[in-house]
């Protein structure tokens, strides 16, 4: 009888929750998605393996292209470096591109498919390159200083970088799409799943160690071993799986409608109606500015925005200037207050963001110079086995597999009955940390090339030929770098993606995340220049043409660049400090209303 009764219970349970409409996503057939059918940690973790495996095909990558480009394609070290982090930060730009197409024009779920098809066939490119010797220039050994070895051109670079460039687009796609779609499956208003988002954007990470973890060791293996074509062909397999991964979700996800408006550009109306109408007075009243009637049934599916008092200039975006009642304005000269509001918000977050940038800076060093360090040390773990050196990366992500399930489980718990706050320490706390910490990282990592300097010194060994004739001293010095990065990395990078995702304006949500990737994009692109720079600064006071000039690492200063870069980050810690402590989180109080109603209910 009782068991009967529960079954009866459950049965009017499962009932409520399966009538229960998502409000704002539909499903792929285009009706209103149900909580329990649609989207929720389940489906998200297709997202997340999709993300995985597109970490697998292009980790590797980023890592190993340095030397692609250096051993194979003939490039000098600090244009290697260059090729690279130049690939790395369009990618990061392109994104963003990618984000405004995908809110007005063809949605996330589209978007993502169609990157993931542009990446395969980049990959693809590059692994035929790689495969017949008649489209890149004849093999040669660039650490001899006799050989002259022929750097590739003409039609060739050109496949290669119009391979490159492919990829680039492709993952720019992905990075764009692929981590608000999955924020899509979780209804930010409902508790539980707000929860579930937080912890969704720490499993991210996750996703992407692991599959980072799996393409820096097998994948930099096989680039090693079995020649590059097989390498980029792994990678080509990879991205392949991304495609079928992702698609096979497309009856469970929720899907964001497409909006024909992109809040990006609604943002750069506020600001160009509010120069145009620079020599217009502001009205005492601040009720008197522009916006919909909230009774209208054209407000029904827009939020409303409070008006506040900070960034005053922008309101003049907003001045009625007829009194006529015109049906439509020229949007470009009359913006309402919501618009207005939302553009002060990003300008708000501008400052916090510009703090992040010197933070990739760093990471690019670590992914390019670092990795020439290891080429020069002692890296057998056994008598016959050896790490290849692009895989040292694989110290801070294997690292960051083990942090982030302790951060997320047990640290962020701890905090939240300490503070209350939900995320455990504030977004803006937990960027401040990871900033700290990218400072640490590059002073020990200037002190550690003192150490591997010396020991070259005293062996003779300042000329030895990098892999040949590695240095008595452990690539494990290099982990003590890595490890402190990693820890840096898991602060601010998921930090900032929480951080922009919640305080950015609804519409804006997608193109939020695009925010963190433009940060790093700048990184890298500052990252080139800053090499230059320096080169070109340095140049007249050594003898290997500035501190980070021709291809020995070992008679170069990068001690010296490490240090700055150190410095660099202390200084850019103490702004962020300024700005973080005058920021004001927005108020949440377009939720106030609901909660209301639920009382009443």
């Amino acid at each position: 009888m009782i068991h009967m009764f529960l079954i009866n219970s459950l049965q009017e349970k499962a009932d409520h929750h399966h009538h229960e409409l998502v409000e704002g996503k539909v499903d792929w057939k285009g009706r209103t998605a149900v909580k329990n059918t649609h989207g929720g940690m389940k489906t998200s973790l297709l997202i997340l393996g999709a993300f995985g495996f597109e970490s697998l095909a292009t980790v590797s990558l980023a890592v190993n292209l340095v030397t692609y480009f250096n051993g194979v394609m003939h490039f000098e070290l600090a244009d290697a470096a260059n090729e690279l982090t130049n690939y790395m930060g369009t990618s990061f730009i392109l994104s963003i591109l990618v984000a405004v197409l995908a809110d007005t024009y063809i949605g996330r779920f589209k978007a993502v498919l169609i990157s993931g098809t542009v990446e395969l066939l980049g990959l693809a490119l590059l692994a035929i390159q790689a495969h017949y010797p008649k489209l890149k220039p004849p093999l040669c050994n660039m650490f001899d200083p006799t050989s002259h070895c022929k750097k590739i051109e003409g039609g060739d670079a050109a496949i290669l970088f119009i391979a490159l460039y492919l990829i680039a687009m492709g993952a720019a796609g992905i990075k764009a799409a692929l981590p608000s779609h999955g924020a899509d499956q979780f209804d930010d208003k409902d508790p539980q799943e707000a929860r579930h988002m937080s912890s969704f954007f720490n499993y991210l990470l996750l996703a992407l160690c692991f599959g980072g973890s799996i393409s820096l060791t097998f994948g930099v293996w096989i680039q090693d071993n079995k020649g590059w074509d097989w390498g980029f062909g792994f990678g080509t397999i990879a991205m392949f799986l991304v495609l079928v991964t992702f698609a096979l979700g497309l009856p469970m996800y929720r899907l964001h409608p497409v909006k024909k408006t992109s809040a990006i550009i609604e943002v750069i109306q506020v600001y160009v109606a509010a120069i145009r109408n620079r020599k217009l007075q502001l009205p005492e009243d601040p009720t008197e500015l522009y916006e919909l009637n909230k009774d209208k049934e054209a407000a029904i599916d827009s939020e409303f925005q409070p008006h506040s008092d900070i960034f005053r200039c922008l309101d003049k975006a907003a001045i009625q200037t007829s009194t006529g009642d015109s049906e439509t304005p020229n949007p470009w000269k009359l913006c309402r207050v919501t618009q207005v509001e939302n553009a002060k918000i990003i300008l708000g977050m501008v400052p916090i963001f510009c703090c992040t940038i010197i933070m990739t800076l760093c990471l690019a060093q670590l992914q390019t110079f670092s990795i020439q360090q290891g080429l020069t040390m002692d890296r057998s773990l056994t008598k016959s086995f050896k790490i290849p050196p692009a895989s040292l990366p694989i110290i801070p992500i294997g690292f960051l597999l083990i942090v982030v399930p302790v951060y997320d489980r047990i640290f962020v718990p701890f905090t939240r009955k300490i503070t209350g706050i939900p995320t455990g320490i504030t977004h803006l706390q937990r960027v401040g940390v990871g900033l700290v910490l990218s400072s640490l990282s590059m002073a020990t990592a200037a002190i550690l090339e003192v150490k591997r300097k010396g020991v070259a010194r005293d062996h003779n060994m300042l000329d030895a030929i990098p892999i040949l004739q590695p240095l008595p001293i452990r690539v494990f010095w290099l982990s003590i770098q890595f490890f402190i990065f990693g820890i840096a990395d898991m602060f601010t990078y998921i930090g900032l993606l929480e951080f922009f995702y919640s305080e950015a304006p609804k519409g804006l949500k997608s193109v939020s995340t695009c925010f963190l990737w433009c940060s790093m994009a700048l990184g890298y692109y500052l990252s080139s220049v800053l090499v230059s720079i320096v080169n070109s600064a340095t140049k007249g006071s050594t003898n290997s043409r500035g501190w980070l000039g021709g291809n020995n690492i070992n008679r170069n200063h990068l001690n010296l660049f490490f240090m700055l870069l150190s410095i660099l980050s202390l200084i850019n810690f103490c702004f962020y400090l300024f700005f973080a402590k005058r920021y004001k989180y927005r108020s949440q109080s377009a939720v106030v209303p609901e909660e209301n109603n639920k009382a009443i209910d």
